[in-house]
């Protein structure tokens, strides 16, 4: 997808993960790490200083400013530079918080070397890339598709709500409607996007401009 070496970026409060991390990225030749951090704020003191970075692997648990507030400053400060969230959170919270932030994609640390690899080239070259198995098996709310469905203002009031930390019972509370009539809603919506997770409803939303941030 690139033919010259990805400049990327680390944040990770821990030493050694990060560290590690950098040598075993450093091994491909499409990879060059332009600085680790280990903070949004240490983050910010460095990111200034290399232009040339592309992509930023955040971490979410971080002292002094989290992954989600380090996100949102760098799509704010830098909008050209993408943010592949890399966790150990494997929760909807996480990954939608991540992604509502700005985040083009979300990986596991568990992951391997070769599919993180992947995943920030694939988010480099397109904008963005979720791993299925992290997002609830998100199957294609990321694809581009002629016929765009019709959704009726509920529904679209309903997936703004879903990209909360609201439960589907204090959204039909919210919405002044019984938690079977929001069950509705969430299975319209699933059906007509062939979407099978409420993480795939919220990257769809959010990716078509259709939930605010």
């Amino acid at each position: 997808m690139q033919n010259q070496s990805l400049a990327i970026a680390i944040v990770d409060d821990h030493t050694l993960f990060r560290s590690g991390l950098a040598s075993l990225l450093e091994e491909f030749d499409e990879i060059e790490i332009s600085f680790e951090a280990t903070n949004g704020i240490d983050l910010q003191s460095k990111i200034s200083r290399h232009p040339e970075v592309q992509l930023v692997l955040m971490d979410i648990n971080m002292p002094v400013m989290d992954g989600f507030a380090a996100t949102k400053w760098v799509k704010t400060n830098y909008p050209a530079v993408h943010v592949l969230a890399l966790s150990m959170l494997e929760e909807e919270k996480a990954i939608i918080g991540m992604l509502k932030a700005g985040a083009g994609g979300y990986m596991l640390k568990e992951s391997t070397p070769s599919d993180l690899l992947t995943a920030i080239k694939i988010t480099v070259d397109k904008g963005f890339y979720v791993n299925e198995l992290v997002s609830g098996r998100l199957l294609v709310a990321l694809k581009d598709t002629d016929a765009k469905p019709v959704f009726s203002a509920r529904e679209l009031t309903f997936l703004q709500h879903c990209s909360t930390e609201l439960t589907y019972k204090e959204i039909a509370d919210l919405m002044n409607v019984s938690p079977r009539t929001v069950d509705n809603y969430r299975e319209s919506l699933f059906a007509k996007l062939n979407i099978k997770s409420r993480t795939g409803l919220v990257v769809y939303g959010i990716k078509n401009n259709l939930i605010t941030i």
